[in-house]
């Protein structure tokens, strides 16, 4: 008598197999890209490597994916788990690039270093869970989108309002031509209707790739309006290896290290939680070493991503959700997911199309995709008593308070210590830190068991809307 195969260890069919795996690649792709490309253009890096970060982050993506659905030598949940890079670390890495002194090879350096770093606290990350409870990182969630908002709506004007220029050596800001104009809004507008329809009116899967359907439909329109040119497409490769250490040897700088090794300890919190839940939707009890094997594929996926030229991953909550939505629980799905973004990420005629992208086309899908990172963690705070404990009022309020201190007064630090600029100029992480702090000196700290539980069911809450 056959031992019955449990529903995430069923192999499908291989045509099943690939279908069900690129709505899982379409269901994150959008995502997956975004952050490459805003710090790529952060940086003012050229086109061609704007489009490499692209292809960097899509083939780390499918290692990392495959390392945390397949596991083995204590790495991997061996849950139906995608991987993209986490919007949480694009605060502190904006304001990394921003210092010369640092820049992308320092960013690369702290993302290699939170990697290791990951890889061995991921035994004892389950246990600082009670300094995390949904008040903490729903605040945490709902900040992180804020920040990004200013993104999305920069995007959505045509870039910064005021650019830089070097003029006789000497650098200076003035205006931004094309920011604001009304063709460009227009556009903008135009791709949020789109994602706004198919969300209303699409079924199922339709529905859930809104966001790159409303992108290529901007794409469509931008193109017929003379806006988007396929010039660098068309003279790149069609396929390409992605190198290690493409930009050079990674700097290792101790402020930056200290700031990504904490956007790692927030990151792999969340992961924890998304485990939590996708054990609940599967149906497979995940104990202690289950989850610290995941959170090692966390910390093994950031380190190969700073060695590919990309960033931290964690596990992508949407492609979570199409679990639950869809009820296909192997988690050969998703490894099938895994292997069609390693093979995009060896294709540069991909990543220079995404590249090719105007910013006003991804201004009105920032809007949506930043503003529903904000909204899930409004939706965490939803399941937070502030009904009787008025305490956890000041937890939100205060620590959103300090978010908002580099946003609307990026000034306010800069008579400190400039080593501490990357840790005090990021929203995310001031956030972090008092609300770990507030909650602890408000709350106390509960006990692991009661922290798992309040966690899995905020995330299921979450997943299952």
């Amino acid at each position: 008598m056959t031992e019955k195969v449990h529903p995430v260890d069923e192999m499908l069919p291989w045509p099943r197999l690939a279908t069900l795996g690129l709505q899982h690649v379409l269901v994150m792709y959008a995502g997956a890209v975004a952050v490459p490309l805003i710090i790529g253009r952060a940086l003012k890096l050229p086109p061609e490597d704007v489009a490499f970060l692209i292809s960097a982050d899509l083939f780390a993506c499918g290692i990392a994916t495959l390392i945390q659905c397949l596991g083995g030598f204590g790495f991997g949940i061996r849950l139906p788990v995608m991987m993209g890079v986490t919007f949480a670390s694009v605060g502190p890495m904006l304001s990394m690039g921003a210092d010369p002194e640092i820049g992308l090879l320092g960013i690369y350096g702290s993302v290699i270093a939170a990697g290791v770093f990951g890889i061995f606290v991921a035994p004892f990350v389950s246990r600082l869970l009670p300094l995390f409870p949904p008040v903490v990182t729903g605040t945490i969630i709902l900040i992180i989108g804020v920040s990004l908002m200013r993104v999305g709506i920069n995007w959505a004007g045509g870039g910064l309002p005021m650019l830089t220029k070097v003029v006789d050596g000497v650098p200076g800001s003035f205006p931004n031509p094309n920011y604001g104009q009304l063709g460009g809004l227009g556009i903008a507008l135009f791709v949020l209707l789109v994602i706004l329809g198919l969300t209303k009116w699409g079924a199922g899967f339709l529905a859930n790739v809104a966001v790159l359907l409303g992108i290529v439909a901007g794409c469509v329109l931008a193109s017929l309006l003379g806006v988007m040119n396929f010039e660098k497409v068309e003279a790149a490769d069609w396929v390409g290896i992605v190198m290690p250490l493409h930009f050079g040897m990674p700097t290792f700088h101790l402020v930056p290290i200290l700031t990504m090794c904490l956007v790692m300890i927030v990151v792999m919190i969340e992961s924890v939680g998304m485990f939590l839940a996708l054990s609940d939707m599967t149906g497979r009890k995940v104990d202690r070493a289950a989850l610290t094997a995941g959170l090692r594929a966390d910390g093994a996926g950031t380190l190969i991503g700073g060695i590919f030229n990309t960033f931290p991953y964690t596990s992508f909550s949407q492609n979570v959700g199409l679990v639950g939505v869809t009820g296909v629980r192997s988690r050969f799905v998703t490894a099938t997911g895994g292997v069609i973004m390693l093979v995009l990420g060896l294709l540069p005629k991909m990543a220079s199309i995404v590249e090719s992208v105007p910013l006003v086309v991804l201004g009105g899908a920032g809007l949506v995709m930043f503003g529903m990172v904000a909204a899930t963690g409004a939706r965490i705070l939803a399941n937070v008593d502030f009904r009787t404990n008025r305490f956890n009022l000041y937890v939100v309020a205060i620590s959103i308070g300090f978010g908002m201190i580099p946003l609307v007064a990026p000034n306010f630090f800069k008579n400190l210590p400039h080593a501490f600029h990357p840790l005090l100029e990021s929203g995310i992480l001031l956030t972090a830190i008092v609300a770990v702090a507030l909650n602890a000196f408000f709350n106390g700290v509960r006990s692991t068991q009661e922290a798992e539980a309040e966690v899995a069911a905020a995330a299921a809450a979450v997943e299952h809307g």
